[in-house]
C-alpha cells in the first residue's frame, strides 16, 4: 500500500469514527436512558443539542487552524481528543453532566469534516473528486450505521457506558498511530499551497460573473442547510423509529441496532454510485434524483410497521445518504485549495447548526404527533430541495469560490 493510499485509509477511518461518536447517544437515549434515568425520549433529545451545536460552530475555527497550522496535526488532535471526550462521557451521572460531556465531544468531532474532506479532495487528482468523496462518504455512513449496531450490542452485553468507553480507546490508539505516520508533515506545519487545479481535467481558474457566483453560492449553502435537516433527522431518529415500528421483527436493542446498521450500510452504497455520477452527469441531475427519491419514500412511511417500514426506510435513506456528497463535491470543485478547509468549515457550521435545531424539532414533533408527522414534514422539505436544485447550472465554474478573479467580476 502506497503512502497516499494509507493516508486515505486513515482519513476514511476518521470519517467512520466521527459519525459513530456523534450518534452513540442517539441509541443510548432511545434504548437505555429512558429506562435507567426514567426520562422520556423527548426530554433526553434536548441534552444532545449542545454537542451538535459545538459540532457545527467549531467547524469554522477547525478549518481556519488547519489552513494556517497543519491539517495533519489537526487530524491527530481529532482522533485523540474525541476518544478522550467519549471516555469522559461514560462517567456522566446526570443529564446536565452528559450534556457537558457531549459538548466537549462535539468540539473535537467538529475537526473532521473541514479538515479531513479538504485532504480527501486535495488527494483526488487521479481518481476524480466525486469518486473520492463518495468512497469517503461510505465510510462515514458506515459509522452512522455502526453507532446503532455497536451501541445496541454493548447496551445488551455491558451497559450503555461501555458504548462510549471502548470506541474511545480505539480512537486514541488510531490517533497515536496517525501522529507517528504523519509526523514529518505535522512538523512541517502549514501545508504548501497546492495548484488551483488539483482535480483531473480541471482547467485554469477563470473569471465568474459576480451575480452567477452569488446565486450558485446561495443555492449551495441553502441546500446544505435544508438537506442537513433531512439527513440529521433521519440518522438520529432511526433507532427510535425502529424501536417503535419494528416490534414484530426486532425485540432487543441488539436487533434494532442490527437492522439500523443494515439500512445504513446498504444506503451508504448510494454514495459510490453518486460519486461516479457526479463525475459524469454533474451535480444538478444527480441532486434532483436524490430529492425525488426522498419525496416519494417519506410520503409512503406514515402508518407502516415491520417489514414494510423497513423497506421504505431503506428507500428514503438511499436518498438521504446519496445527497450528502453532492454539496461537498461542488465546494471541492469550486474552492481554491488553500481556502478549502476554511470553506468546508463554513459549510459544516451551517450543516450542524441545523442539526442543533433539528433535535428539538424531532423531540417536539414526536412528543405531540409521533413520527408520521415528522415523515410528512420531511417529504415537504425534500420537495423544497428539489426546487432549489433545479436552479443550479448544468456545469459548475471551476475554482470560483475564493478566486480573486471572481471577486473582481
Amino acid at each position: 500500500m502506497t503512502r497516499e493510499r494509507l493516508h486515505f485509509l486513515f482519513l476514511n477511518i476518521g470519517h467512520f469514527l466521527d459519525h459513530l461518536f456523534t450518534l452513540i447517544f442517539a441509541t443510548v437515549a432511545a434504548l437505555a436512558l429512558t429506562r435507567e434515568w426514567g426520562m422520556s425520549y423527548e426530554q433526553l433529545v434536548y441534552y444532545a443539542t449542545p454537542g451538535f451545536i459545538a459540532f457545527g460552530l467549531f467547524s469554522l475555527p477547525a478549518g481556519w487552524l488547519a489552513d494556517r497550522w497543519s491539517r495533519h496535526g489537526m487530524m491527530a488532535v481529532f482522533f485523540v481528543g474525541i476518544g478522550i471526550a467519549s471516555i469522559l462521557t461514560a462517567y456522566a451521572q446526570s443529564p446536565l453532566q452528559i450534556a457537558i460531556a457531549l459538548f466537549v465531544l462535539g468540539v473535537f468531532a467538529a475537526i473532521y469534516h473541514p479538515v479531513g474532506l479538504a485532504m480527501v479532495v486535495e488527494g483526488a487528482a487521479k481518481s476524480g473528486t466525486g469518486m473520492a468523496i463518495g468512497i469517503n462518504g461510505v465510510w462515514g455512513n458506515l459509522g452512522v450505521g455502526s453507532a446503532a449496531l455497536i451501541t445496541g450490542f454493548l447496551i445488551d452485553s455491558a451497559g450503555w457506558r461501555a458504548a462510549f468507553v471502548w470506541p474511545g480507546f480505539v480512537s486514541i490508539a488510531i490517533g497515536i498511530a496517525y501522529a507517528w505516520f504523519m509526523w514529518p508533515e505535522i512538523r512541517a506545519g502549514q501545508p504548501k499551497k497546492a495548484s488551483a487545479a488539483p482535480v483531473k481535467g480541471t482547467p485554469a481558474p477563470s473569471s465568474v460573473p459576480r451575480d452567477a457566483l452569488l446565486r450558485l453560492t446561495a443555492i449551495i449553502f441553502f441546500t446544505t442547510a435544508v438537506s442537513s435537516l433531512v439527513f440529521q433527522s433521519t440518522t438520529f431518529a432511526l433507532p427510535k423509529v425502529f424501536a417503535e415500528r419494528l416490534g414484530g421483527i426486532a425485540g432487543t436493542a441488539t436487533l434494532v441496532g442490527w437492522l439500523a446498521f443494515v439500512v445504513f450500510a446498504v444506503a451508504s452504497g448510494a454514495q459510490i454510485v453518486v460519486g461516479r455520477l457526479l463525475d459524469t452527469l454533474g451535480p444538478r441531475t444527480v441532486f434532483m434524483g436524490a430529492a425525488i427519491l426522498q419525496v416519494v419514500f417519506f410520503a409512503l412511511m406514515p402508518g407502516l410497521n415491520d417489514w414494510a417500514a423497513l423497506a421504505v426506510a431503506l428507500g428514503f435513506m438511499l436518498g438521504a445518504f446519496g445527497q450528502i456528497p453532492i454539496n461537498d463535491y461542488m465546494i471541492g470543485r469550486m474552492a481554491k485549495s488553500e481556502l478549502r478547509a476554511s470553506i468546508y468549515g463554513v459549510r459544516y457550521v451551517i450543516s450542524f447548526l441545523v442539526l442543533g435545531a433539528a433535535l428539538p424539532l424531532i423531540g417536539w414533533v414526536h412528543g405531540r404527533w409521533g413520527f408520521d408527522t415528522l415523515f410528512m414534514l420531511l417529504s415537504v422539505v425534500a420537495a423544497v430541495i428539489f426546487g432549489a436544485v433545479s436552479l443550479l447550472p448544468r456545469q459548475l465554474p471551476e475554482d470560483a469560490i475564493g478566486a480573486p478573479a471572481a471577486a473582481k467580476a
